[in-house]
């Protein structure tokens, strides 16, 4: 019920906020510059961006009305805030030269390396350790100090793919709401079984934390939706997608799921191995494998429209979530 009501708190909020958000960008024009490399995206030039700051505001605003504090929630919290606030300082630069290259690569990575390690740190010395749930068990394994090369690889990985993902009207958004629904259920029934064999401790502490968090994430996420479908009136920004991927690393890292992500984000995860794959192909045998990269250009370029891509990512998510629930109650 607790879990609901966050929901449904996070998306009543989030569609008051969101109109007021957008006439706030408005006033300063803080438009999107698209580069002309899809012949598609003219038409999206100069809509409003940015729009991931509602991510960041309403989950802050409501996670102390609903959460206790605890170090392990606020900390997965911080780090998708700070992810957000890199993107932020990317998508500012980008409104304010006109421009679509905000950052440069080396300063993203370096910021997202220096999250990346001190999450690490945090969670090896925290109660989860270098602890590991076997996909579509309740049984975990102890990878010691490894975890923390894991973690950084997790977080770095995640929030790129879900940024790269970030190129069609409600594409990442569509697939991180699914994806957290998912993972929320799952982890639900790992508590469960957990909670089941005798344990009380922190796990479980952990999991309700993290899964009234990710409904506040869907609520907001669900409100944005209805402005950044196809046409979008907002786009969500690297400041949304680096929160979500923030976020989607840094829960399933706390709760040592890193190998149940890759399989229900599997989306998420082939946008960056068709880029790695066309970048690699393209050196060795001067041929591109796709028509464009990301994947879900390549599939635009070959004639298929936006609102059809975004409902086959979030059918492919939904149908490797059900796959996942089944083997886990198996």
């Amino acid at each position: 019920m607790k879990i609901l009501i966050a929901f449904l708190s996070s998306f009543a909020l989030s569609v008051l906020l969101m109109p007021i958000i957008i006439k706030f960008f408005k006033q300063r024009k803080a438009s999107q510059t698209i580069l002309g490399y899809v012949e598609n995206h003219k038409d999206k030039n100069g809509t409003i961006t940015m729009g991931g700051v509602l991510f960041v505001i309403c989950t802050l605003s409501l996670a102390f009305v609903f959460l206790n504090y605890d170090s392990s929630w606020l900390m997965v919290l911080l780090v998708s805030v700070f992810y957000g606030v890199l993107g932020l300082m990317d998508d500012y630069l980008k409104v304010k030269y006109k421009q679509n290259l905000g950052l440069r690569p080396y300063q993203k990575i370096i910021g997202q390396l220096g999250i990346a390690v001190i999450f690490a740190f945090f969670v090896y010395f925290s109660s989860i350790g270098g602890n590991i749930f076997i996909p579509f068990t309740d049984k975990a394994f102890d990878i010691k100090i490894f975890i923390i090369p894991l973690i950084i690889f997790v977080m770095l990985a995640t929030t790129n793919s879900v940024n790269l993902t970030d190129g069609l009207d409600g594409l990442a958004g569509s697939v991180s709401f699914i994806y957290l629904i998912f993972f929320t259920i799952i982890t639900s029934l790992i508590g469960q079984a957990v909670y089941l064999s005798g344990e009380t401790g922190e796990i479980i502490t952990n999991i309700q934390n993290i899964n009234i968090l990710s409904a506040l994430f869907c609520g907001s996420i669900l409100a944005f939706l209805l402005f950044n479908t196809s046409k979008a009136s907002i786009f969500m920004g690297d400041v949304g997608s680096l929160c979500l991927g923030g976020y989607i690393g840094a829960s399933a890292c706390m709760l040592g799921m890193e190998l149940i992500l890759p399989i229900i984000a599997f989306c998420f995860m082939f946008s960056s191995i068709s880029v790695i794959l066309q970048v690699i192909v393209f050196k060795w045998k001067k041929k591109r494998i796709f028509k464009m990269s990301p994947f879900h250009h390549h599939l635009q370029m070959s004639g298929l429209t936006e609102p059809k891509i975004v409902a086959i990512y979030s059918t492919v998510t939904f149908i490797l979530g059900v796959i996942c629930i089944i083997f886990y109650l198996l």
